[in-house]
């Protein structure tokens, strides 16, 4: 393996592992920041051992050993330290490789959300706890996360370190709190771990279409959440949400890695368990007797589509009924243009396109790659070939998905073929 392709495969493993070790450092020294900097000493000492000795069977067992050893020498060296800390030091074991898959599902991942609950802290600003949140339990650099918010990464920056200097002054405990407490922060962890599930769903950058890991992790923290608020509506939206949105992963790229899209996507594949896991959990939601959120009504549009058979019987009115409905709870520019989508769908192109239009002056959008795609795609439908071939151009230029980029590539490609 070449230098180059092993520092590829260390980004990668940092990725998957880079939050697990930040919980689990930031539960032994109690400071957020202190914990992503023993995280990043970590990864240095493996691009620089890996490097020379090649990756090991379990590089997240090493990583998470070394990053234990780096924090435990800290506290042994900590001018300060009292008996507290040094009960810490002694009392926390090092994970080998045979224990290290035991312990994901149990310390590691509760961990996890103690590090969610802590990062949501009312203590921070919302914009704040969702960027930070970010960055730690999904591992996306600034750019990343000020794309997915169309802000400036300036902006990010600032609000990350605020955040964690905030932590760490305040003294915030690292737990899942309880009562009116949990309740109060409820809505911001839930809207990290959406945002979370989406990173995974639909990559911001890099050379995957999908990261199924980061899913998967958003998915079970979901699910504990859950269990622990039984009786929150909106938990189980979410929870069904991503039960279905899960049950087209095995769809969603084909042999090459690259996208299929949702209308060309094999539904006899689609994952049967999870769509009725899913809908069971949207039942949930329904009858705990209050309105739909907008978890809940996302929810509801994807099992439109999982209950229909195939693509041209999807119940394209009864979405746009769902997008109507989740504008008025949470307007939005991205939830007007998925709503011209659905528009199209149901009573043609043309009257999507309008929509989409509109939202051309939206300053919100501007960096927002799917705006264009979208109305190349609608521009193609009404024969107008040359103007979505522009439309693709475009948003395969804004796009930092390279899968995405070349997809978009291709459809433009298609457009000149059409003539």
């Amino acid at each position: 393996m070449s230098l180059s392709d092993t520092h590829r495969t260390i980004d990668a493993i940092w990725r998957i592992e880079s939050a697990k070790l930040i919980a689990v450092l930031t539960r032994i020294v109690r400071d957020i920041g202190l914990a992503e900097d023993l995280a990043h000493d970590a990864l240095v000492i493996a691009l620089e051992q890996w490097s020379q000795n090649g990756i090991p069977n379990n590089p997240g067992a090493w990583l998470m050993t070394t990053a234990k050893r780096r924090a435990i020498d800290l506290i042994r060296r900590n001018k300060l330290r009292d008996q507290k800390y040094s009960e810490v030091a002694r009392n926390t074991d090092l994970y080998t490789e045979d224990d290290m898959d035991h312990n994901l599902d149990g310390e590691i991942g509760d961990d996890l959300l103690r590090l969610i609950f802590m990062t949501c802290h009312p203590v921070l600003p919302q914009e704040g706890r969702v960027a930070l949140t970010l960055r730690l339990l999904c591992g996306l650099t600034t750019d990343e996360i000020a794309r997915s918010f169309l802000a400036a990464e300036a902006t990010i920056a600032q609000r990350i370190v605020r955040a964690k200097r905030t932590l760490r002054d305040k003294d915030i405990p690292f737990e899942v709190p309880a009562g009116e407490e949990l309740t109060d922060r409820l809505s911001t962890v839930l809207e990290v771990i959406y945002l979370m599930f989406n990173e995974g769903y639909s990559a911001t950058s890099g050379n995957q279409w999908i990261r199924p890991l980061i899913c998967q992790e958003a998915l079970r923290l979901g699910r504990v959440l859950a269990e622990i608020v039984p009786y929150e509506p909106e938990v189980h939206g979410l929870v069904a949400l991503m039960e279905i949105q899960s049950s087209r992963f095995k769809t969603r790229v084909n042999s090459r890695g690259e996208p299929v899209l949702l209308m060309d996507q094999n539904r006899a594949e689609w994952d049967q368990l999870l769509i009725r896991r899913g809908l069971k959990a949207l039942d949930r939601s329904r009858k705990l007797g209050r309105p739909f959120g907008p978890y809940s009504l996302q929810a509801a549009i994807s099992a439109c589509h999982a209950k229909a058979p195939t693509a041209a019987e999807t119940d394209w009115i009864r979405i746009v009924a769902l997008y109507e409905a989740l504008s008025r709870v949470l307007p939005s520019p991205i939830v007007e243009l998925n709503r011209a989508v659905a528009v199209s769908m149901a009573f043609g192109p043309a009257f999507g396109l309008q929509i989409v239009d509109m939202l051309g002056n939206e300053s919100s959008l501007k960096g927002y790659h799917l705006l264009p795609s979208v109305r190349g795609d609608l521009l193609v439908k009404l024969g107008r070939f040359d103007e979505a071939r522009k439309e693709f151009e475009h948003a395969a230029s804004m796009t930092r998905n390279e899968r995405e980029r070349e997809l978009l590539l291709k459809r433009a490609a298609e457009c000149n073929s059409a003539h």
